[in-house]
């Protein structure tokens, strides 16, 4: 995977919401964590969602094989992931 586009979207994706990158790493095993931050208002799921689909696009992932989790400063990446999986669910 190529790291230097990996940490472009994540910026490009993050700063449309208005927000910024904390941390992003890339782990020998392709796990992508993601923390998002904001200095104007609480980061919201939106926000997590908007850079999560911005990977998804950019990266194939049948193609890159990759885990990716974003999270925020305020809340854990198990948190995001549940509150994701609740918002998908509701959306069914």
């Amino acid at each position: 995977m190529d790291e230097i586009k990996l940490k472009q979207v994540i910026e490009a994706a993050a700063k449309e919401r208005g927000c910024f990158v904390a941390d992003a790493t890339l782990d020998d095993d392709n796990n992508i964590l993601v923390t998002i931050g904001r200095e104007d208002a609480p980061v919201d799921l939106q926000d997590c969602e908007h850079v999560h689909r911005a990977v998804l696009k950019a990266f194939d992932r049948d193609v890159e094989d990759y885990a990716l989790t974003v999270s925020s400063q305020g809340i854990s990446a198990a948190e995001a992931d549940a509150m994701l999986k609740d918002t998908t669910e509701q959306q069914r």
